[in-house]
């Protein structure tokens, strides 16, 4: 007979073990796409894999590890049966889920999620997803079963009785550690971030990844965050809001764009492409727009020197969603973002994607971990040829909070840069300037409050950035070159701007570099504008179309409409020449509204965030 105190463990190992058996069987029914992967990337699947099959096998034996806490003080309850039958319901539930999946992914091409409910009102197109195997689909189904019975009976078996010398307080205590234990799987592991889809993502392949997620633990997922939406009710009819969107952004609706003619500020046609991303650098602190003086040196002299775009607007509020939207050209959601869903990011275009048809290699850098906020799958998906993040930086390096400083991020840039191909397309992304604003340098702004902090850290990243670009001018690539440089999004700092207020949103961008023509020196373009506006024209300027982009506008056209739309939590904010105004949708009143600002600029607001939102729903 087994050991009692071993039935933890292998009941855990039991749900390893049916889970990477759900996933041969995927790579098997899948098995033309399977034939394309290499031995390496098969076996990748199950051993990156492994921390979602390890956080689902937790969550369904949390209540087995329960009842076993809770039999060791109730001596008369039937806890072996319990489990039992428990196991063989989860069971069957979750071999009907994997495959089910299995005809779903053949005829959607992305793994389960929430996609089915939308079609419990019409079985009849759920029932013809399965095409023609319904047969086979039942005959795998009975294999899996019997397959997952075979299983369990070999690993776990039956629950052993509590030995007489072992008293019921020791053997609660020891099923109370156990419970505990399972913290750790749950959340993926002991990191900082809880584990998401973008731990798996590890292959340019996207069907790699889809291999390697977990079904019924990406149903769950997109349930819970299906849970947490919450639908917008129409401010207009369609028709109305989509003819109003069509006066901005026409192709998003399907509408004739007017041809418009581009100023290009460009000496060559394909330099390489160096994009950095600073973290909550707010207009407020960037002398160059209007802000304090002092605080961004570096980023003031660029501008004298580069083209400066000082009436640009965060899309939103949070990094993953400044990313979607910089590389992306890609609005916000106000309730919730779209790098939470692997499925509909993977149908976004990419800038990385577009440059690499046009030959260029790509890197991208971030101090910090990139399963945060799922930001690995969406970049994963786009196409990067290199990613380079915290475990890949030395820990003397890591003396942040989030990770490496953004003094050993642009070293390890200005490194690699020397061995990169050109044309390149590289991204950096800075972190020293979040949240708790400690930077290891000399305070140059006195005292021990917030706003001195945050003054402290944004100036750190301009001073390191400062010493790059001085090391970079040296290289033989800086030459060919263009710079990007824009905010993932503002900050409430200084002055602890009101969540829904546009001067929480304005943000700097500016274009440098040796790429640039003489005469386009020291330019500042004053056109109001959204980060969603950064890849149409860049894209413009490289002369590569920017079609797919539909919710992206080129800022350096002769005749550019001046316009920026940005969301808050369950609002959003538009910003034109006559004014900035601010909506709050569960009031459905404006939070904020210059006196300047006419109903019209409400009402296009409200058209841009019902046709957007319909459009994230598409996805």
């Amino acid at each position: 007979m087994k050991n009692r105190f071993a039935f933890q463990p292998r009941y855990y190992l039991f749900w390893l073990l049916f889970f990477g058996l759900g996933r041969a069987l995927f790579l098997g029914y899948q098995h033309a796409a399977s034939a394309q992967l290499p031995f390496s990337t098969l076996l990748g699947t199950f051993g990156y894999g492994l921390r979602l099959d390890a956080s689902a096998a937790a969550y369904v034996a949390l209540i087995p590890f329960l009842l076993l806490l809770i039999g060791s003080l109730g001596p008369r309850l039937p806890v072996g049966r319990l489990i039992g039958a428990y196991s063989a319901a989860v069971g069957a539930f979750l071999a009907f889920l994997m495959v089910a999946d299995l005809e779903l992914y053949r005829a959607w091409g992305f793994r389960l999620d929430d996609t089915p409910l939308q079609y419990l009102n019409s079985p009849r197109e759920m029932a013809a997803s399965a095409g023609s195997a319904p047969l086979l689909l039942l005959a795998l189904l009975a294999g899996l079963l019997a397959g997952g019975w075979w299983l369990y009976r070999r690993v776990v078996g039956r629950l052993a009785p509590l030995p007489a010398w072992f008293g019921r307080g020791r053997a609660a205590l020891a099923s109370l550690l156990y419970a505990a234990l399972l913290i750790v799987p749950l959340r993926g592991g002991t990191q900082q971030i809880p584990v998401n889809q973008s731990d798996v993502y590890f292959s340019p392949i996207p069907f790699a990844n889809h291999a390697a997620l977990n079904a019924p633990w990406n149903l769950m997922s997109a349930l819970v965050l299906r849970a947490a939406e919450q639908p917008l009710a129409p401010f207009m009819p369609d028709s109305t809001a989509r003819r109003l969107v069509a006066g901005l952004y026409p192709a998003a609706v399907g509408a004739p764009t007017p041809p418009d003619s581009s100023t290009f500020i460009l000496a060559e046609p394909r330099p390489n492409v160096l994009f950095i991303i600073l973290e909550s650098f707010t207009a407020k602190l960037v002398g160059s727009v209007g802000g304090e003086a002092g605080v961004t040196p570096t980023l003031d002299s660029l501008a004298r020197t580069g083209v400066l775009f000082n009436h640009i607007y965060a899309a939103g509020d949070r990094s993953q969603k400044g990313l979607v939207a910089l590389l992306s050209g890609y609005p916000n959601q106000p309730t919730t973002s779209i790098i939470k869903f692997p499925r509909k990011t993977e149908r976004l275009p990419h800038l990385c994607r577009t440059l690499k048809s046009a030959g260029y290699h790509s890197r991208y850098y971030y101090g910090g971990e990139l399963a945060f906020a799922n930001m690995k799958s969406y970049l994963q998906t786009a196409g990067y040829e290199h990613l380079t993040e915290r475990a890949d930086f030395a820990a003397a390096e890591q003396n942040s909070k989030w990770g490496a400083h953004d003094g050993a991020l642009f070293g390890r840039v200005l490194r690699d840069l020397r061995q990169t191909p050109s044309p390149f397309f590289v991204t950096a992304f800075t972190l020293s300037s979040h949240e708790p604003f400690d930077v290891p340098m000399k305070t140059r702004f006195p005292g021990k409050n917030e706003e001195a902090m945050f003054r402290n850290s944004v100036y750190y990243t301009d001073h390191v950035l400062g010493q790059f670009l001085r090391a970079a001018r040296q290289q033989p690539w800086y030459a060919h070159t263009l710079l990007v440089l824009v905010a993932d999004h503002g900050h409430p700092l200084p002055g602890y701007s009101s969540n829904q207020s546009p001067g929480k949103f304005q943000i700097p961008l500016l274009l440098a570099g040796g790429a640039l023509r003489p005469e386009s020196r020291g330019r500042v373009v004053s056109t109001i504008g959204s980060q969603t506006d950064v890849v149409a024209t860049l894209l413009h300027q490289l002369q590569l179309p920017a079609t797919p982009y539909v919710w992206s506008r080129n800022l350096l056209a002769a005749h550019p409409v001046p316009f920026a739309f940005y969301t808050f939590n369950n609002g959003f904010g538009a910003v034109s020449p006559a004014g900035a105004v601010a909506f709050d949708n569960i009031s459905r009143h404006t939070w904020e509204r210059d006196p300047t600002v006419p109903d019209a600029q409400v009402k296009l607001g409200q058209a841009l965030e019902q046709v957007s939102l319909d459009d994230f729903a598409k996805r």
